[in-house]
């Protein structure tokens, strides 16, 4: 019997090892091309991004795979993520080659949040005509502020899913630059919000554009964006024609500019650190 019994136990820890073998390897995040910190790597041409241990990073590819997992509309620049090996966060970068963005015009937090509501009230006819979930507009979970000390503007929104009624927020940065602007929206529950802010924002330093591509390299004949600080909360040229009262094209902004993570995704943070642990002890 003792003998029965550590048979039947050894058999129970081969069967769970295999389920746990060929459940990781079903995993569609499994298959992203991951590179591991530390490492310096490329944000297009534009910039480099230090990413510190303990962080994962994903190439333009790896970026659009992800965003196909997470259901998150494509997107027409490349993106590049960076995420914790806990993914409590995501982060997304895009660059937009819009031109050098003046930094000298007053926000008005009130109007930019109108605008966001009417475009939203558009957005949501496209999402219900391709079988997805409304948002509703809560309000600002931090109003637009400006550092004018690293020429970086941030804010967020906090908004509702009108069918689970589970809140959502992105966590937006614009990074300002000599012939454009970085865009960095960061993904993660209101729950976890602060700790993933102060830990996106740890990380950050490691931004840096490449020679030439800094703000503070301007020269003058140099191509400047045709609106300011403002439109970059509300799609930039999207803003102008929102002004004009066109939110049917804010509307169609909107409904790629939100990010989302899918219900139950960062639970799967255990088997990230596991895999990160493996992808790093093959480097």
């Amino acid at each position: 019997m003792k003998r029965f019994f550590t048979v039947l136990v050894a058999l129970f820890l081969v069967v769970s090892g295999s389920l746990a073998v060929a459940q990781e390897r079903q995993s569609p995040l499994n298959a992203l091309p991951w590179k591991m910190g530390p490492d310096t790597v490329k944000l297009g041409n534009k910039a480099t991004l230090n990413v510190p241990d303990g962080y994962a990073f994903l190439d333009a590819a790896g970026s659009r795979s992800l965003n196909e997992i997470l259901h998150n509309p494509p997107v027409d620049a490349d993106e590049y993520t960076l995420a914790p090996k806990s993914l409590d966060w995501i982060a997304f970068f895009s660059y937009e080659d819009i031109g050098y963005v003046k930094d000298d015009e007053k926000i008005d937090p009130d109007a930019i949040l109108d605008s966001y509501r009417k475009g939203t009230e558009e957005s949501n006819k496209q999402r219900r005509s391709h079988g997805w979930s409304e948002l509703n507009i809560l309000g600002w979970n931090a109003k637009p502020e400006y550092d004018s000390q690293i020429k970086s503007l941030a804010w967020s929104i906090l908004a509702e899913d009108v069918q689970s009624q589970h809140k959502i927020i992105n966590y937006n940065t614009r990074l300002l630059g000599r012939h454009g602007v970085m865009d960095v929206v960061v993904v993660t529950s209101p729950t976890k919000l602060a700790t993933a802010i102060s830990d996106f924002k740890s990380a950050l330093p490691g931004f840096q554009y490449t020679p030439g591509e800094s703000y503070a390299e301007y020269r003058p004949g140099d191509h400047v964006a045709e609106y300011g600080l403002a439109a970059l909360i509300t799609g930039g040229a999207v803003a102008v024609a929102a002004k004009k009262g066109l939110f049917t094209v804010l509307g169609t902004f909107l409904v790629a500019a939100w990010k989302f993570l899918l219900a139950g995704f960062v639970a799967v943070g255990a088997w990230f650190k596991n895999l990160f642990k493996k992808k790093t002890q093959v480097r």
